[in-house]
C-alpha cells in the first residue's frame, strides 16, 4: 500500500508540473513508458554523445559507411539489440534502431511483405531504423556540437522503409496540421506519451499491412514516436500491453491484433522530460 501511495503521489508531481513546461523541444532522448518511476527501465535516458555512450559501456558494433543499408555508426548496450543507438561522424546522435532477433520468430513475422521494408534483414536480426536528421548528411558532415546544442536530438524524424537510407527514409509529419491528408489515422491522447498516430489502420483490416511505428504529438508538434511490434519481446526496454488496453491508443482497433499471444511496444522520447506530456 505504502508503495502504491508513492508511485500515486510521484505521478501528481510529475504530471502537475506538465502544466509550468512547454514540451516541444527536442532536448532529451529516452525509452519505455512505465507508471513505475522507481524502475530503472522506464523513461530511461539515452546518451546523445558517442563519447558518454562509451562511458556508459555501450559497444560499438559498426562505423559510419555510406554504402552500407543503414546510415551511422552503430552501439549497442549489454548485447540488447531492442534499442541500437546511431551517431554521426563527428559523435553526435544521429537516430534509433530496434532490432528484433530472427530465433524464435513465428513463420509469419515479420510479414513478408514488410521485410525488406520498413523491416530490414540485419543478420541475427530485422532492424527499424529511425533517424533524426536527414541521413544523407551523416556519415558525411554530420552535425557540429553547436547544432546539436541548437537542434538538440534533431531536426527531423525519418522512418527507413527500404535498403537504401536515403533514397527511402520517408520523413515524418513535425506538426500535427501536417498530418492531414496522409495515411495516419488519429488515435487517442494518452499521459505521459501524447496524442497517438497510426498508418492506415482499420477494423478489418489484416495484420499483414500493420506498420509497427507510430507517432506522438504533444503542443500539437511531434515530440515522441515508437515501435509496435505483434510478437513477445523480453527485452527490459518492451512494453506489454495487453489487447485490451489497446483501444486506450488507437481508434478503430484492428480486430487482427488480438490474433497475436503477446503484443511488445516502445515509445521512445525526444524530450527531457516525458512525463510532462499531456498531449
Amino acid at each position: 500500500m505504502i508503495a502504491r501511495v508513492l508511485v500515486s503521489a510521484g505521478w501528481l508531481v510529475c504530471l502537475s508540473s506538465a502544466f509550468l513546461f512547454k514540451q516541444e523541444t527536442w532536448d532529451g532522448l529516452s525509452v519505455t513508458f512505465g507508471v513505475n518511476p522507481f524502475d530503472p527501465n522506464v523513461f530511461a535516458d539515452l546518451p546523445r554523445m558517442e563519447s558518454a555512450a562509451v562511458d556508459k559501456g555501450w559497444t560499438k558494433i559498426a562505423d559510419c559507411d555510406e554504402n552500407s543499408k543503414f546510415r551511422g555508426v552503430r552501439y549497442v548496450k549489454n548485447d540488447d539489440y531492442a534499442v541500437v543507438l546511431l551517431f554521426d561522424v563527428n559523435g553526435n546522435i544521429a537516430g534509433i534502431q530496434c532490432g528484433v532477433a530472427k530465433a524464435g520468430l513465428p513463420s509469419y513475422y515479420p510479414p513478408a511483405n514488410q521485410r525488406g521494408n520498413i523491416f530490414q534483414d540485419d543478420g541475427d536480426h530485422y532492424t527499424l531504423t529511425a533517424y533524426f536528421v536527414d541521413p544523407a548528411t551523416i556519415c558525411s558532415s554530420g552535425r557540429t556540437s553547436d547544432q546539436l546544442m541548437s537542434e538538440g536530438t534533431g531536426n527531423a524524424l525519418y522512418i527507413q522503409n527500404g535498403s537504401d537510407p536515403v533514397t527511402e527514409s520517408v520523413r515524418m509529419p513535425s506538426v500535427q496540421s501536417d498530418v492531414a491528408g496522409t495515411s495516419w489515422v488519429l488515435g487517442h491522447c494518452f499521459p505521459a506519451m501524447g496524442v497517438h498516430y497510426w498508418y492506415n489502420v482499420s477494423t478489418d483490416m489484416s495484420c499483414d499491412d500493420f506498420q509497427p511505428v507510430f507517432l506522438l504529438y504533444n503542443e500539437k508538434k511531434l515530440t515522441a514516436f515508437g515501435w509496435a511490434l505483434g510478437v513477445d519481446q523480453s527485452s527490459p526496454r518492451f512494453e506489454h500491453p495487453a489487447y485490451s488496453m489497446v483501444s486506450a491508443f488507437m481508434n478503430p482497433v484492428p480486430k487482427c491484433l488480438a490474433n497475436y499471444a503477446r503484443l511488445s511496444t516502445m515509445h521512445i522520447y525526444l524530450t527531457a522530460h516525458p512525463t510532462r506530456d499531456l498531449c
